[in-house]
C-alpha cells in the first residue's frame, strides 16, 4: 500500500457529477433521414485520464476502488491513485516520457490497471497488445508503432511471454535491463516483467516500483499532467481485421474520458455501484466500457479473474454483490447455462452492459429475468469510435432494449448510407457511419488507411444497419457479412434471431459460402444445448415456412464451440474458410 498522501493537491479539473444525472435525451431523426445527433445538454469533459483518476480520488478517497480477487488485491481510490502515481515515478526514472509508447502483454492483473493509469499520468501512449499474440504478431505490434518499452506477465494459458520476447530479442541475455538493443525489435529499450524474480536483461515490475518509491515527486508529476492536452494521444488499440495486418487505432484522453462517461450516464452507474468486470482489459470493453466508466463516478471495479470464467464470474457477483456485470453474449449463454448457476445469488444485479458482437433477443430476455439484469443495457461501437456510439438506457421498453442497440450517444452523429454515400430514408438498410468527439486521431503510421475510413470526419463501420422513426438503431450485420443469393440481400443476423428460438440451441452463426449457381448459399453452425439431439432436416423443417425459402441455410453442421477471439467475437472467416475446404474436398469425392 502506498502511503504517499492525499491527491487533493493541484491538478485536477471540474468534472460534471455524471453519476446524478438519470440519462440524456436523444434527438429522433428529421426530414425523413436515417441521420440522428445526440444530446448535447450536459458537456463534454476537458480532462485527461490523469486527471480523471485524481479527481475521483479526491472525491471518494476510502471507497472501494480495485479487487482482483485471485491477486487478493483490494484498494480504495486513494490507495489505488497512489500506487498509480508510484509506478508512474518509476517509469519516468527509466526515461521514459511524453509521447513514448509503451506495450502492456498480460491478462487482467493489477499491473495492466497499473500501466493503464502510470502511462497516462506522464503522456505516455499506452499499447494494448493481445494476450492471445504470438512470435510475429508481437514483432508486428512492437515494431508498427515503435514500442520503447513493454510490460509482459510471464505467461497466459499456452503462451510463454517471456519466451517469445527472449526469441525477438536474443540479445536481452547480455545487456543491461533498460538497455536493450536488439535487432529484430530495434526501438523496444525497456522489458519489465511481472515477477519477483530475475531475469537478464529485463526489468523486474517490483524494482521498478522500488524505483518509483525512491524518486517519487508528486509535484513533477502534477506538473506532467497539467501539461497534457486532452486531445493528444493516449492509447493505441490494435484492430482485429480479418484481412491485411492489424491497425493500430489511435485514441486521445478527449476520445476515451467522454465515451466513458456517457457510458455510465447510460447505466445509471454510480459511487454505490459495483460492476464484475470478466472481459479483457486489452479490449475497449474492459478499458473503456468498465475500467474508466467506474472511474467516472467512482464505482467498484471487481476481477474475478485473469480470464473468463463463468463459475469465477458468478461466484465474484455473489461474494462480492456485485450491482452489475458486463461481458458479451457467449459470456452471458456461458453462466446462465452453467450447472451450478442456481447456487449463486444474484439478487444483488442491477444493470450492466451486453455488447460485443451482436446480442441475440431470446439470449437478452434471459439475462434481465433470470440473473436479474432488469436494468441492462446494450452498446454498440467500434474501437475506432472510442467505442461506443449507440447505448440503450435502462428506462426503455424492454422490446427496444432487446430488439435495438438503443440511440445515439451525447455529442455524435450517425448516419446510414447506401453504396453512393447518400443518406438512406428512415427504415431502410446501409452503412453506419459515425462523426463527433469519439472518432480517433487515425491508424497510427498509416494515412492511407485513415483516409479510407474517415471522410469528413465521418468514420465508416462497416455496419449494416436500420434506423427508425424514434431514433433507435439495428445493427443488421456487417457490409462484408451480407449474402447475396440468387440478387436477394440476406443479413445473417435476421437468421440467427430465427433459429435462437430453436429450444435445442445454444449457439449458431449464419454466413455465406460460394455457389456456383445462386453466387452465395447460407451455412449454419448450431451449438446445442447440453444433453440434445438434432438433425439437419429437423432445423430446416423448423424454418419451413417460418421465413423465406431462400433464407433456410442449405449446410448445416453442428459443432462443439464455435472459433472465436479473445474477446469473446465469433470469427466467421474461420468458420467459411472451413465450410469452403470441406464443400471442396466432399466435391472432389463426389467427382
Amino acid at each position: 500500500m502506498a502511503t504517499t498522501g492525499g491527491h487533493s493537491r493541484g491538478t485536477t479539473v471540474d468534472i460534471p457529477r455524471d453519476n446524478e444525472a438519470t440519462g440524456t435525451a436523444r434527438i429522433a431523426p428529421k426530414d425523413g433521414r436515417s441521420y440522428v445527433r445526440g444530446s448535447t445538454d450536459i458537456p463534454l469533459s476537458a480532462a485527461t485520464v490523469g486527471q480523471f483518476l485524481l479527481d475521483t480520488a479526491r472525491r471518494f478517497p476510502s471507497r472501494p476502488a480495485v479487487v482482483f480477487r485471485e491477486q487478493g488485491i483490494r484498494w480504495s481510490w486513494q490507495e489505488f491513485a497512489d500506487e498509480v502515481d508510484i509506478f508512474a515515478s518509476g517509469l519516468l526514472a527509466l526515461g521514459i516520457g511524453k509521447g513514448d509508447r509503451v506495450g502492456i502483454w498480460s491478462p487482467n492483473r493489477v499491473e495492466w490497471l497499473l500501466t493503464q493509469f502510470a502511462t497516462a499520468r506522464i503522456g505516455a501512449i499506452l499499447v494494448n497488445i493481445n494476450p492471445a499474440y504470438r512470435l510475429a504478431e508481437l514483432e508486428y505490434a512492437l515494431n508498427k508503432v515503435g514500442c520503447k518499452a513493454v510490460v509482459s506477465a510471464e505467461r497466459f494459458k499456452s503462451s510463454m511471454y517471456l519466451d517469445m520476447l527472449r526469441a525477438l530479442a536474443p540479445e536481452l541475455a547480455t545487456q543491461a535491463p533498460g538497455k536493450l538493443s536488439a535487432a529484430r525489435l530495434p526501438e523496444l529499450r525497456v522489458v519489465i516483467r511481472v515477477c519477483d524474480t530475475d531475469t537478464p536483461g529485463m526489468l523486474c515490475l517490483a524494482e521498478v516500483i522500488e524505483l518509483g518509491r525512491q524518486t517519487l515527486d508528486t509535484a513533477k508529476l502534477d506538473a506532467l499532467t497539467a501539461s497534457l492536452s486532452p486531445h493528444d494521444p493516449i492509447n493505441i488499440q490494435f484492430t482485429s481485421g480479418t484481412t491485411g495486418s492489424p491497425k493500430g487505432a489511435t485514441l486521445t484522453h478527449s476520445n476515451v474520458v467522454n465515451n466513458a462517461r456517457y457510458i455510465a450516464m447510460a447505466m445509471r452507474l454510480s459511487e454505490q455501484d459495483s460492476l464484475c468486470i470478466p472481459v479483457p482489459l486489452y479490449h475497449c470493453f474492459g478499458m473503456v466500457l468498465a475500467v474508466l466508466a467506474c472511474v467516472s463516478v467512482g464505482a467498484n471495479m471487481v476481477f474475478p479473474g485473469e480470464a473468463f470464467d463463468p463459475a469465477a464470474t458468478l461466484a465474484a457477483v455473489s461474494e462480492e454483490k456485485c450491482t452489475a456485470l458486463h461481458g458479451v453474449p457467449t459470456m452471458f449463454i456461458a453462466e446462465l447455462d452453467h450447472p451450478d448457476f442456481r447456487q449463486f445469488d444474484l439478487t444483488h444485479l442491477r444493470t450492466g452492459i451486453m455488447a460485443g458482437s451482436p446480442c441475440p433477443i431470446e439470449t437478452m430476455k434471459r439475462v434481465a429475468s433470470n440473473m436479474h439484469l432488469s436494468e441492462i443495457t446494450i452498446a454498440y461501437g467500434m474501437t475506432e469510435t472510442s467505442p461506443v456510439s449507440f447505448q440503450s438506457s435502462t428506462t426503455d421498453p424492454l422490446d427496444k432494449r432487446t430488439t435495438t442497440v438503443g440511440r445515439v450517444q451525447p455529442h455524435l452523429e450517425v448516419k446510414v448510407v447506401d453504396a453512393a454515400g447518400n443518406t438512406v430514408p428512415i427504415g431502410e438498410t446501409g452503412e453506419l457511419c459515425t462523426r463527433g468527439y469519439s472518432v480517433m486521431r487515425g491508424y497510427w503510421n498509416d494515412d492511407a488507411k485513415t483516409r479510407e475510413c474517415i471522410v469528413d470526419g465521418w468514420m465508416r463501420t462497416g455496419d449494416l444497419a436500420v434506423i427508425d422513426a424514434d431514433g433507435y438503431c439495428n445493427i443488421v450485420g456487417r457490409l462484408k457479412d451480407m449474402v447475396i443469393r440468387g440478387g436477394e440481400n440476406i443479413y445473417p443476423r435476421e437468421i440467427e434471431e430465427f433459429l435462437f428460438r430453436h429450444p435445442k440451441i445454444q449457439s449458431v452463426q449464419v454466413f455465406g459460402v460460394p455457389d456456383p449457381k445462386y453466387g452465395e448459399e447460407l451455412c449454419a453452425w448450431i451449438v446445442l444445448r447440453a444433453g440434445e439431439h438434432a438433425t439437419a432436416d429437423e432445423i430446416q423443417d423448423f424454418c419451413r415456412g417460418q421465413i423465406a425459402h431462400y433464407k433456410v441455410p442449405k449446410y448445416i453442421r453442428f459443432v462443439d464451440e464455435l472459433p472465436m477471439t479473445v474477446t469473446g467475437k465469433v470469427q466467421k472467416f474461420v468458420m467459411r474458410e472451413r465450410m469452403c475446404e470441406e464443400l471442396r474436398l466432399s466435391a472432389d469425392k463426389t467427382a
